[in-house]
């Protein structure tokens, strides 16, 4: 068992493998994730269509496309942000990019995704989600969203534009989707929407606590909500109009 054959040494070197094999592949998934978008653009689409795509693009590797969403929540929301014709969205919580892809093709002038960890060798995939001949811009923000001085970078980028749409999605902790509202609920224009991922009661991780705040927050404001299932794990959107 000293020998480096054990279970133990073949599994520390698995991700060590699976990054280098990604590495090595790195050039031609970059290539297939431009021409899955190139085809999807290829035609006008529809806000189902984009929905349909976002839960997973079809690329592979680092530039692997999607979202963890319910599709029938998901398309939900993403019809509500569309009666919206929000010229501005605002998202915490970049991930996959799948949520990003959405509010790509949804939004007309730009597009402000946030996340703690950098976009990398992605970036020029996902900032080129718009589609041809739209003029939605998007931008990819990297860094800590409770901090004061990233917020400062938000409200700069926005150009002093207010946000039609903000969708949050990052911090799962009910201390963190709290502060990520208080902090950024002041730039959505009146009339404009509010949305949270993985409202439901019951949750798979301890460490995600949105559905305490959610409660919390409907006991005090007009929500809807949509949870396909009550009985499930995970997921739900919760939805604010603000006044």
């Amino acid at each position: 068992m000293g020998d480096g054959s054990g279970p133990g040494a073949g599994g520390a070197s698995m991700p060590f493998l699976r990054d280098l094999s990604r590495k090595i592949r790195q050039p031609w998934h970059r290539k297939q994730a431009a021409r899955q978008l190139a085809a999807f653009h290829s035609v006008s689409r529809s806000v189902d269509d984009a929905v349909e795509r976002a839960l997973d693009l079809g690329t592979l590797g680092n530039f692997k496309i999607g979202t963890q969403q319910v599709p029938e929540e998901i398309r939900w929301l993403s019809r509500q942000v569309a009666d919206l014709q929000p010229r501005t969205v605002l998202e915490i919580g970049t991930a996959r990019g799948g949520t990003l892809f959405i509010w790509a093709q949804i939004a007309s002038r730009l597009v402000v995704s946030c996340d703690l960890v950098a976009a990398g060798v992605r970036r020029e995939v996902l900032e080129s989600f718009p589609p041809p001949g739209s003029r939605c811009r998007v931008v990819l923000l990297t860094g800590n969203s409770h901090q004061p001085a990233f917020r400062e970078r938000v409200v700069q980028t926005l150009e002093g534009k207010p946000v039609d749409f903000l969708f949050i999605d990052g911090d799962h902790t009910e201390v963190g989707v709290e502060a990520d509202f208080e902090d950024y609920r002041g730039l959505v224009r009146s009339g404009g929407l509010i949305a949270f991922h993985d409202i439901a009661e019951r949750q798979a991780l301890e460490s995600n606590q949105v559905q305490h705040f959610w409660r919390r927050l409907r006991g005090r404001m007009a929500v809807e909500e949509c949870v396909a299932d009550p009985g499930q794990v995970g997921y739900g959107i919760g939805l604010v109009r603000v006044p």
